[in-house]
């Protein structure tokens, strides 16, 4: 933004200077040429009357030292001839050619003065003349004619294009001087914005904007950003705080009256048995929506940077740990697909997000089915699809599964609703994207896609921290 700042500030500056020198320069030009004409005819006409008088006097031997003593100081050349063209004096020539063939003399020898450009032939360089009859009233007794290179009126224009050229880069170098510091002056306070906003996109501001750098409005705008990002990561805070600690103060009442649920069984009628057994199972529901409240602020406090994980052995011991929980309800867990190596995740992740997916699938997986953990590799990373038999979900409950608390119709009581909320931020957390389709054949398929671990791994935002393993799949489920 500087660069851009700094080029604008110059094309502005330069835009005004070409505006300003360039009419400047050729008006300058124009009438340099116009004092230049000027300053021959007349030279040229004070020479003929000069001239005129002289030979009227019987005088034309000084002529020499009259056209010589003019060319010494203007460095032009002069040509006097006689009223029958005769060169007189030639200050570049011998004496006593006939000119009155030329046109310019022979016209002022008619009494019509010549003014003009033309190529010197013996010096070969442009050259303005002008051509005057010397007379006295009617009566013509010569003519002058008096050249002058253009060399010299070339130089002085060059000479003011130069000036104006140099002046012109001295005020763009200074306009980029005080435009650089101005630039960086207004940016200053900007940058400082951009890098708290990215801090506090991470989930924490430890670095606050300057409030005493750059304009007043961007001052401002500093001190109203560093207070909104103050008052957001105390409310952040609060928020998470209240559900740990409100998910720690409930696990201990929790545990008590399960055990006091359990101790009313010797005592109650045999009829009463099944809707004692239904409030144990809701303390238990109740117990595990706890724990993945607990798993979801220990994602929310936590931050990390993936690292490379070794997907293949995560799919074949998360297959091979639940495989016995599997078979207790006769399904089998088959793995399939070629190897996909390493994939960025955040520590712990793969394991939890097999987990909870398996345990999902098992839970709506009737006897004699298989659940397929089938992994691929395309364009867009790595993929794993694990796939069940059970009723699968409508396109509607596909869009609606990963809000938090949320269970398809389908589903037991016993769900939480919390298992996919958790397997999608760890899938965000980690670089991926995770997707539900539907199975060919029926049942459901939840698509994790995964980057390979070649490139550089972008900071992750939200993280999870809780140890991997079969438990947490149980225990906190769609």
């Amino acid at each position: 933004m500087t660069r851009r700042l700094l080029a604008s500030y110059l094309a502005l500056v330069l835009l005004v200077l070409l505006g300003l020198e360039i009419p400047f320069g050729l008006v300058y030009a124009r009438g340099e040429l116009s004092r230049f004409s000027n300053t021959i005819e007349r030279d040229a006409g004070m020479l003929a009357e000069l001239a005129e008088e002289r030979i009227e006097e019987g005088e034309a031997a000084t002529l020499p030292q009259l056209a010589s003593g003019y060319t010494a100081g203007t460095g032009a050349r002069v040509v006097v001839v006689d009223k029958t063209g005769t060169v007189l004096t030639d200050t570049a020539g011998p004496a006593g050619a006939d000119l009155s063939a030329a046109p310019d003399i022979a016209a002022a020898l008619r009494h019509r003065p010549t003014v003009g450009t033309a190529r010197d032939a013996a010096t070969g360089a442009e050259t303005r003349y002008a051509t005057m009859p010397g007379s006295s009233g009617t009566t013509i007794r010569g003519a002058v004619r008096l050249s002058q290179p253009t060399t010299v009126l070339t130089d002085r224009t060059q000479a003011l294009w130069l000036t104006l050229a140099v002046t012109g880069l001295g005020v763009l170098a200074a306009v980029a001087v005080i435009a650089f510091a101005l630039a960086r002056w207004i940016i200053r306070p900007v940058h400082a914005l951009e890098r708290a906003t990215a801090q506090l996109s991470d989930g924490t501001l430890t670095d606050p904007p300057a409030t005493d750098l750059g304009p007043p409005e961007l001052r401002h705008l500093a001190a109203s950003f560093t207070a909104t990002a103050t008052r957001l990561q105390h409310l952040l805070r609060a928020q998470r705080a209240f559900a740990a600690e409100a998910s720690h103060q409930l696990k201990t009442p929790l545990t008590a009256l399960r055990i006091r649920l359990e101790n009313f069984e010797p005592y109650l009628d045999a009829s009463a048995h099944e809707s004692l057994d239904e409030a144990i199972d809701e303390t238990e529901r109740l117990g595990r929506m706890i724990q993945g409240l607990l798993s979801l602020a220990r994602l929310e406090n936590s931050a990390t940077t993936p690292e490379p994980a070794d997907f293949d052995a995560a799919v074949a011991d998360r297959a091979a740990t639940w495989d016995p929980f599997a078979a207790e309800q006769h399904v089998h867990i088959a793995v399939t697909g070629r190897p996909a190596g390493q994939v960025w995740a955040i520590p712990g992740a793969l394991e939890q997000i097999i987990d909870n997916l398996l345990a999902n699938a098992l839970r709506v997986s009737p006897p004699g089915t298989t659940i397929t953990l089938a992994t691929a590799i395309t364009p867009g990373g790595v993929e794993l699809h694990v796939i069940d038999q059970g009723p699968g979900m409508t396109e509607t409950e596909r869009q609606r599964a990963f809000d938090r608390f949320w269970r398809a119709s389908s589903t037991r009581h016993d769900g939480t609703g919390l298992g996919l909320p958790i397997v999608e931020q760890l899938t965000h957390a980690s670089g991926g994207h995770i997707t539900l389709e539907a199975a060919p054949g029926g049942g459901l398929d939840a698509v994790v896609r995964l980057r390979p671990a070649t490139g550089t791994p972008r900071p992750a935002s939200v993280v999870g921290a809780a140890a991997p393993g079969p438990a947490v799949g149980r225990l906190i489920t769609r």
